[in-house]
């Protein structure tokens, strides 16, 4: 490093690999970009020019070179920062709780611990922790739920904005069918959603998503509400649940007797469109998938989550055929990890089950271009696109022992990306640079 970290400038060195599309099965080589020499150039936090080392490198005035802070990480791969479409930061604590089925799972665990985040300084707490443990596992965007609480949406975004990362969460909004201290009105979650879309949406880098937990703890008044306030900003986003288990599907359909099915419940709601994301989608039918697409909504894949809870198997092959936009997700506390690696190794293995195995680039791309696709981010993030926020990840492809012999010899990309997906995890996370800045370092 060659200047304070207080440079406008940043140059970054290593192997650069970013997606410009979904690279399909077969990958399609005009989906990407790789530079096997290459750098980034950063002027305030955004990305100024990319390419091979040798020509970036000529092409920065030598005066802006020489204030640059310099980052050369040598053969390590450099990928945009990783999306995680999906997640629970208040559920932190009770991943690898013993699993059983998604509604048991809810009143055992879930419940008991978000009672907790009316407390503030639980939340504050919460929030530095789950992000310390996101940017140590490459991840610097997510879309995230927070608790019934407004102070928990406090907690997180305050931790967020603190760190300028670009984040998404909101207040859940829950008025039937949950304990009586997690429960808001119609009216509470009205006050509190507008006072907290005020107090941080567009902040920064920062998001509201409007987030009832799932259609069955919410009232038929409560879904219309949220409706609106979707409708009442150009630019806010929609998070909640859908299909994830047999028996919560029957239960949608028993209080929403006058819905076609499931999906229907927020069309008809006013919760489908641009910016809204549902996390699972495992057990949709036909004319569900059809509708996701044609409305713009996006599904986030779950696997460890689904895997854990026996939830089935997220059909990503037949997503991706109908046009649906897919990033993947970790949905801790579910989900058994915080990183997107291992996540994608078991994405790996759900894809098999449905005899259309996800392809190393095509994963990679689900992991950052794909996912800020889904959160219609990627206008912001994603890749490295001159004008982009520079969020990046920095791994070391050989960082532990069986990585480095599985790859001895081996310089093909596609070898090289579907090996770290299925023997790398954090271990293999050098460095997180969040609009260019180093946020965490091994």
């Amino acid at each position: 490093m060659s200047a304070p970290q207080t440079s406008r400038f940043q140059l970054v060195r290593g192997q650069v690999l970013h997606f410009l599309a979904d690279p399909g099965e077969q990958d399609d080589a005009d989906s990407y970009q790789y530079f096997r020499d290459g750098a980034l150039w950063i002027v305030d936090g955004h990305i100024a020019d990319l390419g091979p080392w040798v020509g970036v490198q000529a092409r920065v005035a030598p005066e802006d070179l020489a204030a640059a802070e310099v980052f050369n990480y040598g053969d390590r791969l450099i990928l945009p920062g990783l999306v995680d479409t999906h997640c629970h930061y208040p559920q932190s604590g009770i991943i690898a709780s013993f699993g059983r089925q998604l509604l048991d799972w809810l009143n055992d665990y879930t419940f008991p611990a978000e009672a907790a985040f009316g407390d503030p300084a639980v939340g504050a707490a919460t929030a530095e922790y789950f992000i310390e443990r996101m940017l140590a596992h490459g991840t610097t965007t997510a879309s995230v739920f927070s608790t019934v609480h407004p102070e928990s949406v406090d907690a997180f975004m305050a931790a967020a904005k603190k760190r300028d990362l670009r984040m998404l969460t909101g207040k859940v909004m829950m008025d039937r069918n949950a304990p009586a201290n997690l429960m808001d009105t119609v009216a509470d979650a009205e006050r509190d959603s507008l006072a907290l879309i005020e107090r941080w949406h567009g902040k920064g880098r920062l998001r509201y998503s409007i987030t009832p937990r799932f259609a069955p703890t919410s009232s038929p008044e409560q879904l219309a509400l949220a409706g609106e306030l979707y409708k009442s900003k150009p630019d806010l986003h929609v998070q909640s649940h859908l299909a994830e288990n047999p028996a919560e599907i029957a239960w949608v359909g028993q209080l929403f007797p006058h819905c076609r099915d499931y999906l229907d419940v927020y069309q008809h709601y006013g919760l489908l469109g641009p910016r809204t994301i549902y996390g699972h989608c495992i057990h949709l039918a036909p004319v569900e998938i059809e509708e996701m697409a044609r409305y713009g909504a996006a599904a986030a894949f779950c696997p460890t989550s689904n895997l854990f809870l026996g939830s089935g198997f997220f059909n990503h092959p037949a997503a991706a055929d109908a046009g649906i936009r897919v990033g993947l997700a970790t949905d801790v506390g579910g989900g058994t990890s915080f990183s997107l690696i291992r996540t994608l190794g078991e994405a790996y293995k759900v894809s098999q089950l449905h005899q259309r195995p996800l392809a190393p680039l095509r994963a990679w791309f689900l992991a950052t271009l794909g996912g800020a696709q889904a959160l219609y981010l990627d206008e912001f993030i994603g890749n490295f696109a001159k004008g982009k926020e520079a969020d990046f990840v920095v791994l070391d492809p050989r960082a532990t022992p069986e990585l480095a012999f599985r790859l001895k010899g081996s310089e093909r990309l596609a070898e090289k990306l579907f090996a770290l997906m299925i023997l790398g995890d954090e271990r293999c996370v050098v460095a997180t640079h969040v609009m260019g800045k180093p946020a965490f370092q091994q």
